[in-house]
């Protein structure tokens, strides 16, 4: 039986001591929120679902994210970009609150709140996060705490961008950068590139000659080739092939083209265009320079047509003119 004591005015202390498991101790403002939840504990060792939530309840989410940071993401193909999600939760009132104590109802407030100011992908990315933070808590570091984040219900799916990239707005656009953020620019128009690849672009993958580009490692974790337009060999060379990244550091350089573009896109009036819409406007000018589905999904990487779907928009214009022709 769980032993009650009385701390002073308001406040009752359970006691749990059961053999086999380390002494529990919880303070309430009430004997009966004690007693409580000293049956609830009791009930759970008799059961042997008991699990010790005392780390987690010692535990932020902001040292939560540290570790995480350190042992999970490095492992990651999409580690850059996942350390920008763990640097925007860090800021958030969320981090200082102990694991045990963060609801499903906390999580439900902070999306609809995030949703003020970034899209639903952008939500439900940072939501996955840490969603499979909680479930290494859980598994991995042996912290009794369950996964709030499976509890908040998710926004719907975006449906597929069709804004693209007129020439005007490209050649507007790629005076205003500057280098090597322009040269990026160029070059995911050219290849349909993600940004985490062009951002992990190794000089040793470039094979001028061949005009190919070698991907060991992409976000569907297919490796592949990229052929080169002549215009993105001319941009490669012309930035003088050295060792090492072609753009530096691929977490800042991530950082920097999607920064970069966004704010010269912002002042030139530009709206809905990000360095992603790139790879919108460079898979459907594959498909209108006359390119098969297959000669296309090999070089954007897509492994379903509904993928490939999302990322083509072929203007009703352009398709008016084959139709009479």
């Amino acid at each position: 039986m769980a032993t009650i004591e009385r701390r002073g005015a308001g406040q009752f202390r359970a006691i749990i001591r059961r053999k086999g498991y380390p002494p529990q101790r919880r303070t309430f403002k009430s004997r009966a929120a004690a007693e409580a939840w000293a049956r609830a504990e009791e009930a759970a060792m008799d059961r042997c679902q008991w699990e010790d939530a005392c780390e987690a309840r010692r535990t932020t989410l902001a040292d939560a994210l540290d570790r995480y940071a350190l042992e999970v993401t490095p492992l990651k193909r999409g580690a850059p970009q996942e350390q920008v999600r763990i640097r925007a939760w860090k800021t958030h009132a969320l981090a200082s609150r102990p694991l045990a104590s963060i609801r499903g109802a906390d999580l439900a407030a902070w999306r609809d709140a995030r949703l003020k100011v970034a899209g639903a992908n952008t939500v439900r990315l940072e939501l996955a996060v840490l969603s499979h933070l909680f479930t290494v808590a859980r598994t991995d570091w042996g912290m009794g705490v369950g996964n709030p984040a499976r509890d908040v219900r998710l926004p719907p799916m975006p449906p597929g961008m069709d804004r693209r990239i007129s020439r005007e707005e490209e050649r507007d656009l790629a005076a205003k950068l500057t280098s090597p953020t322009r040269e990026a620019f160029t070059l995911a128009l050219e290849t349909a590139m993600r940004r985490g690849e062009l951002a992990g672009l190794e000089w040793s993958r470039v094979e001028l000659e061949r005009r190919v580009v070698r991907l060991p490692r992409t976000k569907n974790g297919h490796p592949r080739d990229v052929p080169l337009s002549p215009r993105a060999v001319q941009v490669l060379k012309g930035m003088g092939q050295g060792s090492g990244h072609v753009f530096g550091t691929p977490a800042v350089a991530a950082e920097d083209f999607s920064r970069q573009v966004g704010e010269v896109a912002r002042a030139l009036g530009f709206a809905g265009v990000t360095f992603h819409t790139t790879r919108h406007e460079a898979t459907s000018r594959l498909f209108e320079r006359g390119l098969s589905i297959v000669e296309v999904a090999t070089i954007t990487g897509h492994r379903t047509l509904a993928m490939l779907r999302r990322y083509v928009h072929l203007r009703a214009e352009d398709l008016a003119a084959k139709l009479a022709a």
